[in-house]
């Protein structure tokens, strides 16, 4: 598959007093929709270690909301960045370029990070961000705190891009649904994967796919009708979606151009069983 793929980075801002309130916006038990116009910069957040960057938070855990994962998207001004980026020692985390340009250091070796630019930071990893051009980057931050597994070790880090990897067409599709993978399915050490899923315009995801994997989508490019549950939500490049596991999804392609987004889900590690109380 091929295309003039483009990366949406949030325009930040505030609507005017002429705007109408109603938007697509929604937070249920099994999913969440935050639509592109929510991400103003009254609803930024500033980040302990990180200097001239704001973060809009997608996603975080908390009870009836996210529990694997949290997800971001920094707006790193000239001269910002951190030098200790990850607080949690055990954090793992993507960073995939929407806007401008981050200089990226991982264990002392230097990379440039771009619009379609994708780099896994390692658990553990010595790794700094800084914004040393002319204009302000975008990028979106998943993070998730790695889980071990008897008899494999952590995966290393490793930074490539979106052009550097042709889509994976998925079976019996002609190309119209594929699936972009950074990381081999089969290696074990990977306890998340973020990958891009798209679409050329009609194709659609023709089942309710309702799995155990929970979900975290920012849509980089095109628009779409999305099934969540028993609801059906038009999505454009920018939106978010978060789907707790097991909630029923499929989407139908909508426009002239790909419908792309950036997924996260969970992979590769048995369910954890709680302790029963009391016996």
């Amino acid at each position: 598959m091929s295309g003039n793929f483009t990366y949406y980075a949030p325009k930040g801002g505030l609507p005017d007093q002429t705007t109408l309130t109603q938007d697509r916006a929604r937070f249920t038990s099994c999913y969440a929709v935050m639509p592109r116009r929510v991400l103003s910069d009254i609803t930024m957040s500033r980040l302990p270690g990180w200097q001239n960057t704001r973060a809009w938070v997608l996603a975080r855990p908390m009870s009836g909301f996210a529990e694997t994962f949290a997800q971001l998207i920094l707006d790193v001004a000239p001269g910002g960045g951190s030098n200790h980026p990850e607080p949690d020692p055990m954090g793992q985390g993507v960073l995939f370029g929407l806007e401008g340009v981050l200089r990226l250091s991982i264990d002392g070796v230097g990379h440039d990070l771009g619009p379609g630019g994708y780099a896994y930071i390692a658990p553990g990893a010595n790794w700094s961000v800084e914004n040393t051009g002319q204009s302000t980057a975008k990028v979106v931050w998943v993070r998730k705190r790695y889980q071990p597994a008897p008899g494999l070790d952590a995966p290393e880090s490793f930074v490539t891009s979106d052009t550097e990897h042709e889509p994976d067409p998925m079976p019996d599709t002609d190309g119209i649904w594929a699936t972009t993978r950074f990381v081999d399915n089969t290696d074990l050490r990977h306890d998340m994967h973020v990958n891009i899923v798209t679409f050329r315009p009609g194709g659609t995801i023709p089942f309710a796919e309702t799995h155990v994997m929970e979900h975290g989508i920012y849509i980089l490019q095109g628009r779409a009708v999305y099934l969540l549950n028993q609801d059906w939500v038009e999505v454009e490049a920018g939106d978010f979606l978060w789907l707790r596991a097991f909630c029923p999804q499929a989407c139908y392609a909508a426009g002239s151009e790909p419908f792309r987004y950036l997924l996260y889900k969970d992979v590769n590690r048995h369910a954890d069983l709680m302790p029963l109380k009391g016996g």
